[in-house]
């Protein structure tokens, strides 16, 4: 597909050599050769005259490529063979591409099998307990924190929130670039369960939950608002057919066109059922419509995003849900539903478009009046699932009151339908009435009740009662995760994550700074007008070198882009630069592990290794080792004078890659980058598979703790040392996370701090937060220190 749509977009024809197709496989015949998915190849079209730069780049970047053929005027796309000599492809692409024949179908619609669901029977207790339990509903950090969160350094919303890290966040938001507040949002919605009741209400649902999710964003319109949608179906199945159709003109034709969104891309999947033989009879499983919905918007204020974190810092305040569904509150095909094995007969739906746009204008109004304290939107395990997510984030109790004139108690508490619940303060309630007012959602706000410091969940509609312990609750809605890590994993971090998690004394993330981050004490020497050359270094596949240039920048330096084989091939020399920082963050993979690969291709070039030796001699230059740059120095120690205490790096004890936001303390030691900074508590971005500090013996380790030559270390919420995981993700002993050599010189930390120079790259900020945080003055430090 990627060959002649590249081509086919100039209007123009191509002759490719099916030989020159780069392969490992000399058994692969002409047609795997052409039509084989191998995920991580690109193909491009390179001027003639061009060849030669793209050739340099590439070789400096260590990326295999190849010619395969070229570009004609012969509107034909012929692929050669040359071992068989014969054509595989020899075809017109107007006919390969050209615009098929109108599709045209014979369908029935099925009729959805419909069962009444009884829920007014049901003990509302024991029902949260299962609904906290399933899967669509219960808590996801054992998914979310095995992947790089903070990647590129420019990731200011991503899926945990609040000072307690909970996996809760509506929307993901980054930074444009590494100066100014701007960027983009990114939420997602889906309702697959629906279409087993009403395909065209699962679309509608799908497409209302992403937007609700984005409106947590700092969105100016629903009118920026693109969405990408991803439509998945048996086709062929009794009934899928016709049960597709209806849902893309549910959501392309009508529902779409009234919020005045577009959908400009998306794909399809239309093989969704799978079917096969045992003991003689045919088996099948048949997956119903499915519309996952991306959407995506500008953002004109990364800061200003809302998240489901209750704040009790000013009191009163109260929680109010906004109800796009008029009163209404479908079971059908809902979370409790499925774990009664139930269907039920209605489902929820978006039955009025208007509201929706109602909402996003007056959320424009409410966020501006700055009225909102928390944001969180109504969905999967309905209205109490959604005041449950804002109390575990916000580590407290809830006191609720719900009217029985509203409806049956479990049809208010789990019922899906849209809409969102909101934090404000007592003192703004008629505001916030007003506004709501005005723009037509009067009758939509419901008073729920209000956050609570008791950790206690009480919850009164009419006679029903549910009054549960806040921790009794937060266990069952991690515990499944807990479950499926505990097999995965290694299952004592498990146990002690679990435990962690619902410790009801935690006292959270917090920043206590014995210095002023917002002071720079690299002015006066930045206003020489002298910016000190520093080496961005980096190996193949490193990927932290642009945020590690930005923050290098800001700190007064000139930062230059170098990588291993400007070394090796004697383009580059690092006799040129004051500064040496090795980069983390790989992205197809490591380089033999643990940054050792990356030493050793130094460690083994005789000139090379004389270019690390003189500069780590040099008196007048600073090093900094960051993730896997930090596990290469540690490797190079041979070569960095005062580095005896220095220990290796291996697998994190919880034999997963480890995305956190944790807390640090920084330690008096000679680390020139580190200066002034010492009895700092300040939570850093980790993200690496291979952290653990391993020493030689217990004693050396105990060594190196006691040496001063701990740049900073992994501390509890508490301030103690932290020796459990979460806290210390990497299972280092003593939380030791950075060193530094006996003269300071030369630094090296797991963490990222590149990725937390900002407090709007953090995934947790204190309240009133300025610009930068703690971590700017390590680069500042640099500055100063350089002179």
């Amino acid at each position: 597909n990627a060959i002649p749509e590249s081509v086919a977009h100039g209007g123009r024809g191509a002759r490719i050599d099916l030989r020159a197709i780069p392969s490992a496989e000399p058994g692969m015949s002409p047609m795997e050769l052409w039509c084989n998915e191998a995920q991580e190849r690109y193909v491009l079209i390179v001027a003639a005259e061009a060849l030669g730069r793209f050739a340099a780049i590439a070789t400096r970047e260590r990326c295999p490529f190849a010619v395969i053929g070229a570009i004609d005027g012969s509107g034909r796309l012929t692929v050669s063979d040359p071992l068989f000599r014969d054509r595989p492809v020899d075809m017109p692409l107007d006919l390969l591409l050209g615009k098929p024949p109108r599709l045209r179908r014979d369908v029935t619609s099925a009729s959805a099998p419909r069962a009444r669901f009884d829920a007014g029977r049901l003990e509302l207790t024991e029902a949260l307990y299962r609904v906290l339990r399933l899967p669509a509903v219960a808590d996801k950090a054992f998914l979310i924190t095995i992947g790089d969160r903070t990647v590129g350094g420019l990731v200011s919303r991503d899926q945990l929130v609040g000072p307690w890290q909970v996996a809760v966040s509506d929307v993901g938001v980054t930074s444009a670039d590494y100066l100014g507040v701007a960027g983009e949002a990114l939420a997602m919605g889906e309702r697959t369960p629906v279409a087993l009741l009403d395909a065209p209400a699962s679309g509608r649902l799908a497409v209302t939950e992403a937007i609700t999710n984005i409106l947590a964003a700092d969105i100016d319109a629903l009118s920026q608002i693109r969405l990408s949608a991803n439509w998945m179906a048996a086709s062929g199945e009794p009934g899928e057919d016709a049960a597709l159709y209806a849902t893309v003109a549910a959501v392309a034709k009508e529902l779409c066109p009234r919020l005045g969104i577009a959908i400009p891309v998306g794909k399809d999947s239309l093989s969704m059922q799978t079917r096969w033989s045992a003991g003689g009879a045919e088996k099948s499983v048949v997956a119903p419509v499915s519309l996952i919905v991306s959407a995506f918007a500008p953002v004109a204020d990364v800061r200003g995003t809302l998240t489901p974190v209750l704040e009790l810092e000013e009191r009163p305040s109260s929680l109010w849900l906004i109800d796009l569904a008029a009163g209404r509150n479908r079971l059908g095909a809902s979370a409790l539903a499925q774990v009664y094995g139930a269907l039920g007969e209605q489902p929820a739906d978006l039955d009025e478009a208007q509201r929706l746009i109602q909402l996003a204008a007056a959320l424009r109004e409410l966020r501006a009046a700055q009225l909102l304290r928390a944001y969180h939107d109504r969905s999967d395990g309905g209205l109490i699932v959604t005041l449950l997510e804002m109390a575990f984030a916000g580590h407290c109790g809830l006191d609720l009151a719900l009217p029985a004139a509203r409806g049956p108690a479990a049809a208010q508490l789990f019922s899906e339908e849209p809409g969102v619940v909101v934090q404000i303060l007592a003192g703004d309630e008629p505001r916030f009435a007003e506004i709501l007012a005005r723009h037509g959602l009067g009758d939509a706000a419901l008073y729920l009740g209000a956050p609570t410091t008791e950790l206690r969940v009480q919850v009164r509609i009419g006679a029903a009662l549910i009054d549960e312990a806040w921790a009794d609750l937060k266990r069952a809605w991690s515990e499944t995760s807990w479950r499926m890590r505990r097999l995965r994993d290694e299952p004592q971090c498990a146990d002690e994550e679990f435990a962690a998690q619902s410790a009801e004394a935690d006292s959270g993330l917090t920043v206590d700074l014995s210095f002023d981050p917002q002071e720079d004490v690299a002015a006066p020497y930045v206003a020489r007008g002298v910016r000190p050359r520093v080496a961005i270094l980096r190996e193949q596949g490193v990927n932290s070198q642009t945020e590690t240039a930005a923050v290098f920048a800001q700190a007064g330096f000139e930062p230059h882009d170098v990588h291993m084989t400007d070394l090796l091939g004697g383009a580059r020399t690092l006799d040129e630069f004051k500064g040496l920082v090795a980069c983390g963050g790989f992205s197809y993979g490591d380089v033999l592990g643990a940054g050792e690969g990356w030493a050793k291709s130094i460690l083994f070039h005789a000139a090379v290794r004389g270019e690390f030796e003189r500069f780590f001699a040099r008196a007048d230059t600073f090093a900094l080792g960051i993730c896997n740059g930090c596990q290469m120095f540690a490797a190079l120690k041979s070569l960095i004078p005062g580095t005896a205490h220095w220990p290796r790096f291996v697998q994190n004890r919880s034999e997963q890659y480890e995305a956190r936001f944790p807390l640090v303390e920084v330690l008096p030691s000679p680390s020139v980058l580190l200066a002034g900074m010492a009895g700092s508590l300040l939570p850093i971005a980790v993200s690496h598979g291979e952290g653990r500090a391993e020493f030689a013996a217990p004693a050396a380790a105990a060594s190196c703790a006691a040496s001063g030559l701990v740049g900073f270390r992994y501390v509890n919420h508490d301030r103690s040392v932290a020796g459990g995981y979460p806290a210390n993700p990497s299972g280092s002993p003593f939380g030791i996370a950075a060193l530094c050599n006996a003269d300071g010189r030369v630094t090296v930390t797991m963490p990222h701090p590149e990725r937390s120079f900002r407090y709007l790259q953090n995934s947790w900020r204190p309240r009133g937060a300025d610009h930068y945080s703690g971590w700017m003055r390590l680069f500042r430090n640099a500055r100063r220190w350089v002179g």
